[in-house]
């Protein structure tokens, strides 16, 4: 099921889309243009609505999708005959663009807010295959891979510092569940304690420089760097729009272009990867873009988060990729005028 935050976000800027006066007329008539939308999702939302604990997401969803209906890259004031919902429901295939919203069945709208991921995928997923192919991966532990003896160094000093050595195998390869909940039963919230503060440092560099290079050595080549600045900023062979806001809380309204568009607009110079151990496992990646028809050199920055899904020393490890550059200021997005 969808938070009330998300149904709200998303729903609210498929009903700005319809042309009603303002968000309480369109809430009372519950329209059947927008698709997917049940009775109990309109309850939820009319509640929310007179509530005021949501009021700046009604606002910003509202005012995106009224945005984005007036657009001369949107509907052009033009009311749509179909909005579709995406919804809770899982795809069945794996989706390359990421669409809350289908509008006429042509305009695809994805509403992002608050987040400054683009995507959330395994490491291997992300350093050995560019994002390119995409595969189930089931046991596979990337810090094993990569960086075993600090893996396994840290285990030893964290054990050792929650009194648990007698307890538990010598190996993290060795853990079973039963292992696993144990120590996420003892383990401490916040700072690693005592000795394995320092072993979660050697960790974090070991982790960060190993990922880092094994993302460098799949990128040899100018045509493989340029893909790979594609995949990371989700440019796909359809252009599509995202609406939604900042961290901050400031409206984004923008176009993501293709392939296509951003190799006849801009020419990439140069995609660097470098690890960062700043508190956890990190990798910085960054571009250097100039622009054809200026020759204004434009940079895109961002960062990767490799971390364990479920709490220290649990779940498969996950590479959160994020953007560190406005979106305004992204080459291959356009800003909605």
């Amino acid at each position: 099921m969808a938070t009330l935050r998300t149904e709200i976000t998303e729903i609210v800027t498929g009903l700005a889309l319809l042309g009603y006066p303002d968000l309480r007329r369109a809430l009372e008539i519950r329209p059947g243009h927008i698709h997917n939308v049940l009775p109990e999702h309109f309850d939820r939302l009319s509640e929310a609505f007179d509530v005021g604990k949501h009021d700046l997401d009604f606002t910003t969803a509202w005012s995106n999708g009224t945005a984005f209906a007036r657009s001369n890259e949107g509907l052009r004031g033009r009311p749509p005959w179909s909005v579709e919902w995406k919804g809770p429901h899982k795809p069945p295939g794996y989706e390359q663009i990421p669409a809350d919203l289908r509008v006429d069945h042509v305009y695809l709208i994805s509403c992002k807010y608050g987040s400054t991921i683009l995507h959330n995928a395994s490491p291997s997923h992300l350093f050995d295959r560019q994002l390119a192919d995409r595969r189930v991966e089931r046991g596979v532990d990337w810090f094993a891979e990569v960086a075993p003896e600090a893996l396994d160094d840290l285990y030893r000093a964290f054990v050792a510092e929650l009194d648990l050595a007698s307890s538990l195998p010598e190996r993290v390869a060795d853990l079973d569940a039963d292992h696993r909940h144990t120590l996420r039963r003892a383990a401490p919230r916040g700072p690693w304690p005592g000795a394995a503060a320092e072993a979660y440092h050697h960790f974090t560099l070991a982790v960060a420089q190993a990922s880092a290079q094994r993302w460098r050595a799949g990128l040899d080549r100018r045509t493989r760097r340029e893909a790979m600045l594609w995949r990371l900023l989700r440019l796909e062979a359809a252009p599509y729009f995202v609406l939604g806001a900042t961290v901050a809380g400031e409206s984004i309204r923008y176009r993501v272009g293709t392939p296509w568009d951003f190799r006849d607009r801009f020419d990439l110079q140069a995609f660097d990867v470098w690890p960062d151990p700043a508190g956890q496992p990190l990798v910085r990646w960054r571009a250097e873009v100039d622009e054809r028809a200026s020759g204004e050199r434009r940079v895109v920055e961002g960062h990767v988060e490799i971390r364990w899904s479920h709490g220290r020393f649990s779940g498969a490890p996950e590479a959160k990729v994020h953007l560190d550059t406005a979106p305004h200021q992204v080459t291959g997005y356009a800003p909605l005028v």
